[in-house]
C-alpha cells in the first residue's frame, strides 16, 4: 500500500512539474511492445520452431490414447475381462505419460518464452533509456492506468527497436 501510495505521489508530482513545462514525461505499454516488436515477434517464432517436435509427439500421444480409448470402446463387449483390464491399464498409463509430457511441456515453454521476453525487455530498457536521454525526458513509466497519447512514447521504442540491428539477421 505504501509502495502504491508513494506511486501516486511521485507521479502527482511529476505532473505537476510536466504541467509547469520544466518536466518531460513519458509512457510505454511495455505489452504492446512484447507484442509487436520485430525482437518479440523473432522470439514467438524462435520459441514455436523450438518446440514444435515435442508438440508434435504431445499430439501423436493424444491421438494414440484416443484410437485406443475407441478401439476399447468399440470392441469392449467381444473381448475377454482380463483382455480389457489389460488395454484399460495401458490406455491408464498412456494417459499419465501424456499429462506428464503436457506438464513438462508447458513448464519448459514457459520457461523459454520467459527467457526469450526478458530479453526483448532488456532491450526495450536500452531503448527506453537512449529515447529518453536524446529526447531530454525526465522520467518515463513503464505500466500506467492510462495513458494520453501525449505522453505516450510506446511507436518511437517500436521504432527505435526496428531500426537496431538484428543479431540472428545480421541487418
Amino acid at each position: 500500500m505504501k509502495r502504491i501510495l508513494g506511486s501516486v505521489i511521485l507521479f502527482a508530482a511529476c505532473l505537476s512539474m510536466a504541467e509547469a513545462g520544466d518536466f518531460r514525461i513519458g509512457i510505454v505499454d511495455t505489452e504492446r511492445i512484447l507484442r509487436e516488436s520485430e525482437q518479440a515477434i523473432r522470439a514467438e517464432k524462435k520459441i514455436e520452431k523450438e518446440f514444435s517436435v515435442r508438440d508434435q509427439e504431445i499430439k501423436k500421444l493424444i491421438k494414440q490414447v484416443k484410437d485406443a480409448q475407441d478401439s476399447l470402446d468399440k470392441d469392449g463387449s467381444k473381448i475377454s475381462d482380463s483382455t480389457k483390464r489389460i488395454k484399460e491399464r495401458e490406455i491408464a498409463n498412456l494417459n499419465l505419460q501424456l499429462q506428464t509430457q503436457q506438464r513438462e511441456f508447458r513448464e519448459d515453454l514457459n520457461l523459454r518464452k520467459n527467457e526469450e521476453l526478458a530479453q526483448v525487455l532488456a532491450r526495450a530498457d536500452k531503448a527506453i533509456k537512449a529515447i529518453a536521454e536524446s529526447e531530454g525526458y525526465d522520467v518515463i513509466l513503464q505500466e500506467a492506468v492510462y495513458r494520453n497519447p501525449k505522453v505516450d512514447i510506446t511507436a518511437r521504442v517500436l521504432k527505435y527497436l526496428a531500426d537496431e540491428p538484428s543479431e540472428d539477421s545480421g541487418k
